[in-house]
Parts: structure tokens; sequence; C-alpha cells
């Protein structure tokens, strides 16, 4: 690859990783922001204040990868960091919870500009014989971008201190300036000869991505049967086939649906939602269990995610050379998602207690994640179009939203039954015993801290943290309120920990499904043989 080439994969990488580690960077820092005066969000705010962000990242892909195909990749990535960086920037300054909600729903929109140009940069300026090396460069990137985010919140708190998160959001917008001014110095591409822009494509499309993600993203808090959740998940449902039906029949459809009916592509598309659907899931799962239960602390955590950067950094390269070298793409792809799955599924069947039992269960999910996310992209980026580049990629960049938007939502909707269905006994004792007058409680007292242990382990964690901090540090076991405490504790983790295997071994079982189908439908190549091929193919098998 030449010098050229490999400056703009670099700077490409750079964009694409600040746009998916701020989709998860807020996870970590959710609690410090919160409890800020200023901000003083509820648990409502605090969900919005992380989803905003991915709603409108998702719903706005589609139509922006289309406008960077036509205006010219470079100048719309750029258009988007520079509107990046002044939401971010905002972000430092919101003084209500609301404010703050806008900022991140801002970035998220210009986040839609960003992702799916980085992709098709590449796939259009990068020499075909080198192109499948720098895609699985792009998707080892974006694939531990999340932790990247995670990892960096947690420094940032670390240095800074809790109360001065808003040194993400300056790092944020530094990051999108700097990364602006070296786009300057990358070549760009646009379609020759664009075809007249699909408005009525763009309108339904939006409305469709909108209203099933809006509807996944709230299946955590209000179940699968809530009529909010029914209706958008329905209505948007409807909304994609009417989208669908119009780019059938439109002479200039935003998206070629027919592109669905290449196998690859297909194969493709759906592996890439498999993968984000665990991957997130697991995040969602795993960094409550290590900050809540192993009692980590947000760096802490994010550096025990390690094992998944180094196993999908490291066989992202081996997966895409693999499947073109040999021609392999259904074996690495459901290889991939198989493994994926089984790294899952012993996640909830392994009643682990030590992180290191942790750590190899999710090396095998990053070998597996690892292996099928480069080949995955490279399969939809080459049968895509050239001039429509921007498109191909904003089709890789919403099956990854829509695949963590279902994997946080059916994870988020299992845990949650759980935890309510085991958490009453706990609760009760808790409220029965703080609502005693002569150990310095009161019904309200009671009442509220039931509540808190109800809402989630995170909940409970608080109640006992502010009961234990009336206890002296060199008090026995035995103390009332120590025991107290520990006996809601213990009660919260075990109503946490029984769904939390359940959510993996369903999220498993999914995974290993998908691998099984793929093994069937995806072909043996990423791109088709041409009839001149098949007919070569065929005389040298009969000579």
């Amino acid at each position: 690859m030449d010098w050229r080439s490999i400056w703009l994969v670099l700077i490409v990488c750079l964009a694409v990783s600040m746009v998916v580690a701020a989709m998860a960077a807020l996870n970590t820092a959710l609690q410090a922001i919160a409890t800020d005066p200023k901000i003083a969000a509820n648990a409502s705010e605090q969900t919005w204040i992380i989803d905003g962000y991915t709603l409108m990242l998702a719903a706005l892909l589609l139509p922006a990868g289309a406008i960077g195909d036509r205006l010219g990749r470079r100048g719309v990535m750029i258009a988007g960091l520079v509107v990046f960086g002044i939401a971010s920037l905002l972000g430092v300054f919101a003084q209500d919870a609301v404010q703050l909600i806008a900022t991140r729903a801002l970035a998220g929109a210009a986040a839609a500009f960003i992702m799916p140009t980085t992709l098709s940069l590449i796939t259009s300026n990068v020499p075909v014989h080198r192109r499948p090396f720098a895609i699985s460069v792009w998707s080892a990137i974006a694939g531990i971008g999340a932790v990247a985010g995670f990892f960096v919140t947690g420094l940032l708190l670390k240095y800074f201190g809790q109360n001065n998160w808003q040194a993400i959001f300056i790092c944020f917008a530094v990051s999108a300036a700097i990364t602006a001014l070296v786009c300057l110095t990358i070549g760009t591409s646009k379609d020759a000869s664009p075809d007249p822009f699909d408005w009525l494509g763009t309108i339904t499309s939006v409305i469709a991505i909108f209203a099933i993600v809006f509807g996944l993203l709230e299946v955590p808090h209000h179940g699968w049967t809530s009529p909010l959740v029914l209706s958008t998940l329905i209505g948007g449902t409807l909304m994609a086939a009417v989208f669908c039906f119009i780019q059938i029949r439109v002479k200039y459809p935003l998206l070629d649906v027919k592109l669905f009916g290449n196998r690859a592509f297909g194969a493709g598309s759906l592996s890439v939602m498999l993968q984000f659907f665990a991957s997130f899931a697991v995040f969602f799962l795993a960094l409550q269990q290590l900050q809540l239960i192993f009692h980590y602390t947000p760096l802490a955590s994010a550096v025990a995610l390690f094992p998944l950067v180094l196993g999908v950094g490291l066989f992202a390269l081996l997966g895409n050379w693999l499947a073109v070298r040999y021609h392999s793409l259904r074996f690495v792809l459901s290889i991939g998602v198989f493994l994926a799955g089984l790294g899952i599924l012993l996640m909830g069947v392994i009643k682990y207690t030590q992180y290191w039992q942790m750590a190899l269960l999710l090396v095998i999910l990053a070998v597996g994640i690892g292996l099928a996310t480069a080949p995955s992209t490279t399969a939809i980026m080459q049968n895509t179009p050239l001039d429509d580049q921007g498109v191909g990629s904003a089709v890789n960049d919403t099956a990854r939203e829509l695949g963590a938007a279902i994997g946080i939502a059916l994870a988020g909707s299992i845990l949650a039954a759980g935890y309510s269905h085991r958490i009453d006994a706990t609760a009760d004792a808790a409220q029965q015993a703080l609502s005693n007058p002569a150990t310095g409680g009161s019904p309200a007292k009671g009442a509220e801290a039931a509540e808190h242990i109800r809402n989630s382990l995170g909940g409970a964690k608080g109640v006992t943290d502010e009961l234990l901090k009336s206890v002296p540090p060199n008090a026995p076991a035995d103390h009332p309120v120590k025991a107290l405490a520990n006996q809601i504790f213990d009660g919260a983790s075990a109503a946490f920990t029984n769904p939390m295997h359940t959510s993996f071994i369903i999220l498993g079982s999914i995974l290993i499904a998908g691998g099984l189908f793929l093994a069937w439908y995806a072909p043996r190549r990423i791109v088709p043989l041409t009839d001149e091929e098949r007919a070569a193919e065929a005389a040298a098998a009969k000579e």
C-alpha cells in the first residue's frame, strides 16, 4: 500500500473511532453526570443522554451516505466533524439535562455524516488489490472503538475527577477539530454523474429507522408489550415496508434494495448486525457486572475489556485474508458468528466468579467477531456500485446500529424482568428495617430505599453505600447497619446474576443459530463470478 493510501486509512480510522467511542463513552460517566447538581438527570433523562446520540446516528445514516456520494465524501465528512465538535463543546456549557440531551442528539446527527464517508473514502480511493486490507483495518478500529470510549472516559474521570465530566466533551471537541484539519490533506471522491436525490425515500427511511430504534431503546424500560414500544416497532416496520416499495418503484432510489438479492451483500449485512447485536449486549451486561459485582472502577472496567480489543484487532486481518485469498466467505462468516455465540453461551452456562474466567470467555467472543467483522464489510462494499459507496457504507453502519439496539433491548429486557421477579424479598426486608424509628429510620426513608433497590442493582448499591457511610471503618461484620447493607447487596447481586446468565444463554443461542444459517446462506466468494469467469472455469474443468 502506498503512503497516500496509508495516510488516508489512518485519518478515516481516527474519525470512525471517535464516532463509535462517543456512542459508548458516556455509559462510564453517566453516574457522575446525573448526580451533578446542575444536570440532576432523572432515570428517563439519563437514558436519553446515552440514547439520543444513537437514535439520531441510526436514523440519518442512509441519506447522509447518499449526500456524501453526491457532494463529495471528504467535504461531507469535514462538515460532519465541525458540527460534531460544536455539539461536543455545547455539551460543556449545558445547564440542565434537556440541553445536554439536545447536544448529544446534534452530535449523533453529525456522526451520521462522518461514519459512512470514512468507509466509502477507503473503497473509492485505495487501489483494488489493497482494499480488503484497508477495510480490515477500518473494521478492527470500528469494532474496538466502543472499548476505546470506555477507556478514555475512565482515564479522564480518574485524572480530572468525577465532578469534571465536562473534560470528556472537551476531548471530543478537540479531537474533532484536529481530525477536520488533517482531513484537508487527503483526497476525495464522489459520484461522477449523480442521480436526482430521492426525497421520498429519505423521509420514509428516516421515519422507519427512527421509530424502530426508538422502540428498541425503550424496551428495557417499558417491556415488549408496552403500547409505546409496540406502536413504534410496528409503525416503523410498516414504514420500512413502504420504503422498500418506493425504492422498487422509483427511477432513482436512495437504496437499491435489489442489492440484498446478492447473497454476499445480504450475508455481510446479517453478519454485521449479529456481531453488534452480540458485542453491545455483552458491553451492557459485562460493564454492570464488572463495576457492581466485581467492584471495578470505570477505568479498570475498560481495561478488563481489552481481551476484546486484542482478539478483534488481530483476527480481523486474518478473517479478511482467508475470505479473499481462499474464497471462503461462507466458512469465515459462519465460523466467526458461531464462535462469538459459543463464547457468549459459555458466559451464561459457566457461573464464573473471577475475572480471569470471564476474560477467557471474552477471548472466544473476540476471536469470533474478529474473524467475521472485516469479511462482512468487504462483502457489502465489494458488491455495491462504485458511485454508491456512501450508501453501501451506510447500509453497513445501519446494520451495526440496529444490531446494537436489538442486543441492548433484548439483554436489558431479560435482565429487568428477571431482576424485578427476584428482588421483592430483599426490597421488602430493607424497607421494613429502614422504616423503624428505633434505628433512626422512617417510613419515608424505608420506602425510598426500597424503590431504589427495586429499580436496579446500581440503585441497590447506592443504598448500601449510603448505609455504610454511617458505619465506622473498623466496625465488626455483625454491626447491625453493616449486616443490613451486606444483606441488601447480596440479595440484589443474586437477583441480578441469575437473569444476566439467562441473557447470555439466549444471546449466545441466537448467534449460534445465526452462524448455522450463514453456513447455508452465505456464498463461497465475496464477489460473484462474471459470466466470462464462469465460462472460463467450466472450460478449465472440462479440460
